[in-house]
């Protein structure tokens, strides 16, 4: 049975075969509540990928980021509501239509089909980008007005939660009192390269933010031992929450 902890991690196997994929997924299952599939591992394993761990008891985060004309976007999320994924990412940027249409589509196909609706959430700014980086490609305001922003539209489009930097969570918890899930990337253990990524915290301290769940990958599937890794995450995010709880 899982831990609350366990629960909280998805393990992002950005890996480059279905058979390194499944492999991991066995290995890992009893550290995670999710495992992310993204664009690298869906390139070039495509949806077989998603089949077959989803049929093996595996909760998929589908990371595919859709950002579509409307009509695209929500035919796109009814196949994977159809796959079986437990959540997937649209890019909040697509705006309120896609948003919501999207929303629409997958709550209706889901009932019509009698399969699990899947939660859309949409992702606000990529923790690769900071303040320079958005005004590269014209948005005038700093990363934290841009995911209060995005995180209202996506609200108001139906959407079921965000995809924020630690660093934003508090802000998208003032902007969305209600129950209003946020999916945290850009988490490194301490010590641990932060990569391409501009804007990380640790997984005890993304936990502080109020993050609902956290997304690791590198740290966990490239270290030697990638069991040995993901215990030692489960066991500092259980003592943050112990700290937390006092106990």
């Amino acid at each position: 049975m899982q831990t609350s902890m366990q629960d909280k991690l998805i393990i992002a196997l950005d890996v480059e075969s279905a058979r390194e994929a499944l492999n991991l997924f066995s290995r890992l299952r009893p550290f995670a509540g999710h495992f992310k599939i993204g664009s690298k591992l869906f390139t070039a394993a495509g949806p077989q990928v998603v089949r077959e761990m989803a049929g093996a008891g595996a909760r998929i985060f589908l990371d595919l980021k859709f950002h579509d004309i409307p009509a695209v976007t929500a035919s796109a999320c009814v196949e994977a509501t159809r796959l079986g994924v437990s959540i997937f990412t649209v890019h909040a940027t697509g705006g309120s239509e896609m948003m919501r249409r999207t929303a629409e589509a997958i709550t209706e196909i889901a009932e019509r089909e009698g399969v699990a609706r899947p939660r859309a959430i949409g992702v606000t700014v990529l923790t690769s980008l900071d303040n320079n980086s958005l005004a590269e490609v014209g948005i005038s305001y700093g990363t934290e007005e841009q995911v209060r922003r995005l995180t209202k539209l996506a609200f108001e489009s139906g959407l079921d939660g965000v995809v924020a930097s630690s660093h934003e969570v508090g802000l998208v918890r003032e902007t969305v009192k209600d129950d209003f899930i946020i999916v945290v990337p850009g988490v490194r253990p301490a010590g641990v390269s932060h990569d391409d990524q501009k804007r990380v915290m640790t997984p005890a301290e993304a936990l502080r933010t109020g993050a609902d769940y956290l997304v690791i990958g590198r740290a966990i599937i490239n270290a030697p031992d990638p069991e040995i890794a993901a215990q030692k995450i489960i066991d500092e995010m259980e003592q943050e929450m112990s700290l937390e709880s006092g106990v």
